[in-house]
C-alpha cells in the first residue's frame, strides 16, 4: 500500500478554511481518484495546520490518479481554501 500525505505547514499570515477543505476539497479528490475515503487532520500542535492522507494500492495506482482527467481541477481548487503551499510525501505503508 502507498500513502500520499499532503501537509500544510504553519505559515505567518496564511489562511486556511478547514470547513471547505474537509467538506469540499477532500471529497473532490476522493471522487476524482476513485478512492474509498481519506484521513483529514486538523493541526492542534506541531508544524502543520492541516494534513490529509490518501491510500493507493500501488505506486502505479497513485500515478494513474495524478494523471486522471480531474486532477487539474483538484489542484486548482487549493486556492479556494488556503494561501499555504502544500508539501506532499509519498510513503510505503509497512505495517
Amino acid at each position: 500500500m502507498i500513502r500520499l500525505s499532503v501537509y500544510y505547514p504553519k505559515t505567518d499570515g496564511a489562511t486556511f478554511d478547514h470547513d471547505y477543505y474537509r467538506d469540499h476539497h477532500v471529497p473532490l479528490a476522493v471522487e476524482t481518484w476513485g478512492l474509498d475515503g481519506a484521513e483529514v487532520d486538523k493541526g492542534v500542535d506541531g508544524p502543520h495546520v492541516a494534513a490529509v492522507h490518501f491510500q493507493f494500492d500501488s505506486v502505479e495506482a497513485l500515478g494513474a490518479a495524478m494523471n486522471a482527467e480531474g486532477t487539474a481541477a483538484v489542484l486548482a481548487d487549493v486556492a479556494n481554501y488556503t494561501t499555504i503551499t502544500p508539501v506532499m510525501q509519498t510513503s510505503e505503508i509497512v505495517s
